[in-house]
């Protein structure tokens, strides 16, 4: 598999690797547009997401003062009363509050969660209008945010810091394609309106965790890439190729990227999608602001032509992102769950 995907640069290491093990790449020079700078950010992305499947990225552009205003808003949201956050409670869309204990991992592959995960958040997805098509024909996760109107400066505040991450996500769009030997422009109708949700999450301070339990229990994403802004409190940790826990640092400025299972399988799994957990020991309240980056939902994810051949077949069939996210949702949230049983007990 390491002569794939036909045709990307010669993969190589970023010449940091923080704590021995994860990538630090800088997209500075990329994004800045200087000469032979997509090519070395393409071949240092293809070693990162072929051998790891995470990054940390520094130089991404994004104002710290925004990345600060979004966790203030975040610990504010967190801090209302409960009866307070449960009049937007997360509905059939995935957005609005997603109570404590409101999910299990169920579709993880290498950890069977049997418990809650411990931790609640608040989910955003594009906005929306009334008269938007997709809203009226009530397409799954296509629907209007809900949004705490009690709190002034909340929506401003989650709206831009989503619209920078898009902004920056479609920007390394063109490095992602160049790293899988495709013209950078291969992904671009994809991402023309990105399927994107920014996750609000609150980890408690816990005194101890019973047997098989997390804060967010050991995953993969379902997705593209995912960004995650740095943050200081520890409680991330990445499952390394040799099977370890690699607990990822803080890095002054640097989001944490990975790619997820669509990738993984677009890419006919020589990109990684590699899982991952929280576990909040920190003794502090902690809180995260991922940003789930992905292609719009009508994308048919098919194996590209630069990651197959002879020796390497294609291994899944073509499948619709939509149906993907709607399986992977449904799987892990228990309110879907609940609705799913409920339709099928008045079909």
């Amino acid at each position: 598999m390491s002569d794939y995907p036909k045709g990307a640069p010669a993969p190589h290491p970023p010449a940091t690797l923080v704590g021995g093990q994860m990538p630090l790449l800088d997209a500075s020079a990329f994004l800045a547009g200087e000469p032979g700078a997509d090519l070395a950010l393409a071949a240092e992305l293809r070693w990162s997401l072929q051998n790891i499947g995470f990054f940390m990225l520094k130089g991404h552009g994004v104002p710290q003062p925004l990345i600060d205003a979004a966790f203030a808003a975040a610990a504010e949201f967190h801090a209302q009363p409960l009866e307070t956050k449960l009049r937007i409670k997360v509905n059939e869309h995935n957005v609005g509050y997603l109570p404590m204990g409101g999910s299990i991992t169920k579709s993880s592959k290498v950890n069977v969660n049997t418990k809650p995960n411990l931790n609640e958040a608040f989910f955003a997805r594009r906005e929306r209008t009334p008269d938007d098509p997709d809203v009226i024909a009530n397409k799954p996760f296509r629907g209007m945010n809900q949004w705490p109107g009690w709190m002034p400066h909340f929506r401003d505040t989650a709206l831009a810091y989503m619209g920078a991450l898009e902004r920056l996500g479609r920007s390394m769009v063109p490095a992602y394609a160049l790293a899988l030997g495709m013209k950078r422009d291969h992904f671009d109708a994809a991402f023309v309106k990105p399927n994107m949700t920014l996750r609000m999450s609150h980890y408690p301070a816990m005194e101890g965790f019973e047997d098989n339990q997390f804060s967010l229990a050991p995953h993969t994403d379902s997705g593209f890439m995912t960004l995650l802004a740095p943050n200081p409190i520890p409680g991330l940790n990445v499952r390394m190729p040799d099977g370890s826990w690699f607990d990822v640092p803080h890095i002054e400025g640097a989001f944490i990227v990975n790619s997820g299972d669509m990738l993984h399988r677009w890419t006919n799994e020589v990109f990684l999608s590699t899982p991952h957990r929280v576990v909040n020991a920190s003794g502090a309240e902690r809180y995260a602001i991922p940003y789930f980056f992905d292609p719009h939902p009508d994308t048919m994810i098919a194996c590209l032509p630069t990651c197959t051949g002879e020796d390497l077949p294609p291994r899944h069939e073509p499948l619709l992102f939509d149906d993907y996210i709607q399986w992977f949702a449904r799987r892990n949230y228990l309110h879907l769950q609940k609705q799913k049983e409920a339709e099928g007990a008045t079909a």
